[in-house]
């Protein structure tokens, strides 16, 4: 990859600015407890972010560095673990689990190899026949009932039959690992992929010495009026390689990009595009997704994305690395019904729409800011080197991009295919110093949005803001 430009860079900082507005809007809207997400750019942390509150029942704020669990992330921490021993000469994939695990001779997943087991298509059951371990029903297994699960039950397809998530797979590769590399699992990835990346906030299973940093998980809402309560944090054994780790967005970011082509901290070139090539086709409905060695693989916008998700009782966390920008975002959450895929996917969408007119010139001064009225909230934003209107109350903001056309001093939305007011007027109203008082779009009247929240107070709005009322 080459270095970005100046452009681009200053397209991707002002779109930073606006997407950590974006994801406060969505945070209080959705009603999160808390969101950390980090933005980087060819390595560079462009943005470090922290919303909301790390405890609902004691208020303490989310920093930058409480600490989230960040679950399936886990499975790249293992596919990049694997690899490593593969180019150290160690171990191989096409090697028979049994191999490594001689506790598992005379069972029907003998003959798996390691290579099906990253890409999961050994055909193991997903988290076992008796799983509320998931919602602290139960311990997560040991070594013994984790090998005990795979004896009696692991197998439920054919090597190769088909894509089949398994848990229980990825946690036999923490064993493959601890064997080939004669060390513990975290003992080996605090050696070989923590410590080479500086990395102080991250590690492969919970830690009670810090537990004081972490962000306490908590349950979704099934109704509006729910009442969220905070989920202790455990230890998940033998599982940690399928979802023990733990880290913040900047650090998950840093680790991500340490995969983009180039960069040499972990792993050769060769091996990375070997874990992110296409190893499995998912349809899921209508859509059709893709997964690698350890790596969930996405197109979005004609674009290949590479990283992961992560779901632990009380954490949804999403992470992205575009390869062709270079770009990365984390996003993580601290509540079970948490956005983050929302969140990432759609700041990945705005930071490309941006990186793609970052030279345009079409800016249009003092206009920038967020508007409501009875209808909606809208954000007029520079993205890139044009100014658009957004929907902040959008999941995918970048989806409704509109925008804004000057000619002779006019201001237009531009001229196109649509069901909105394409090619009207856009008109602003100024007070004497020159500060916007009000926009009308869609022929309707828009104000500064704490001018507009501040009116809904009153008795009767409309006397506050003209051209509405209750």
């Amino acid at each position: 990859m080459t270095d970005p430009s100046p452009s681009v860079r200053d397209a991707v900082a002002r779109a930073a600015d606006y997407i950590a507005t974006w994801w406060a809007f969505q945070g209080a809207q959705r009603a999160v407890p808390g969101i950390q997400a980090a933005i980087r750019l060819r390595g560079e942390l462009v943005l470090d972010f922290a919303w909301g509150v790390s405890d609902v029942e004691t208020g303490s704020p989310v920093t930058s560095e409480s600490l989230f669990r960040i679950a399936s992330h886990s499975k790249t921490f293992t596919a990049t673990a694997v690899m490593q021993l593969v180019e150290d000469g160690a171990l191989r994939l096409d090697d028979p689990v049994v191999q490594w695990i001689p506790e598992l001779a005379d069972t029907p997943l003998s003959a798996v190899s390691v290579r099906e087991l990253l890409g999961h298509q050994a055909g193991v059951i997903r988290d076992g026949v008796d799983a509320d371990y998931w919602q602290r029903g139960a311990d997560f297994p040991d070594r013994e009932r984790l090998l005990a699960i795979c004896r009696g039950e692991g197998r439920v397809a054919g090597p190769n039959e088909y894509f089949k998530y398994s848990n229980i797979g990825y946690s036999l590769l923490g064993l493959v690992i601890e064997a080939a590399s004669g060390r513990s699992y975290r003992d080996y990835t605090d050696q070989r992929i923590v410590a080479p990346l500086g990395l102080t906030h991250t590690g492969a299973e919970w830690d009670a010495a810090r537990a004081d940093d972490y962000a306490a998980g908590h349950t979704g809402l099934i109704a509006a009026d729910d009442r969220r309560r905070r989920i202790t944090h455990v230890d998940t054994r033998a599982m940690a390689a399928a979802t023990g780790w733990y880290s913040t967005a900047a650090e998950v970011s840093d680790y991500l990009s340490a995969h983009a082509e180039g960069d040499t901290r972990l792993l050769s070139d060769a091996s990375k595009r070997l874990l992110h090539r296409r190893e499995s086709t998912v349809p899921i409905g209508e859509i059709t997704r893709h997964y690698g060695l350890g790596f969930e693989l996405r197109e979005i916008d004609g674009h290949d994305l590479v990283g992961h998700s992560g779901g632990y009782p009380g954490h949804i966390t999403r992470t992205w690395l575009d390869p062709e920008t270079g770009i990365v975002v984390s996003v993580l959450t601290n509540a079970i019904d948490g956005p983050a895929d929302t969140l990432a996917t759609g700041a990945l969408r705005l930071l490309r729409a941006a990186v793609d007119t970052a030279d345009a010139d079409a800016r249009i001064a003092d206009i920038t800011g967020r508007y409501a009225s009875l209808w909606s909230v809208l954000d007029l934003v520079d993205l890139g080197g044009q100014t658009v209107g957004l929907y902040p109350g959008s999941p995918d903001p970048a989806g409704l991009v509109e925008p804004i056309t000057a000619t002779d001093g006019i201001l237009r939305l531009e001229a196109k295919p649509g069901f909105g007011a394409v090619g009207e007027e856009v008109r602003v109203a100024r007070d004497d110093a020159g500060l916007v008082e009000s926009i009308v779009w869609s022929g309707m009247t828009m104000w500064p949005i704490d001018r507009f929240r501040a009116a809904l107070q009153t008795a009767q709005p409309g006397d506050v803001l003209e051209r509405m009322s209750l």
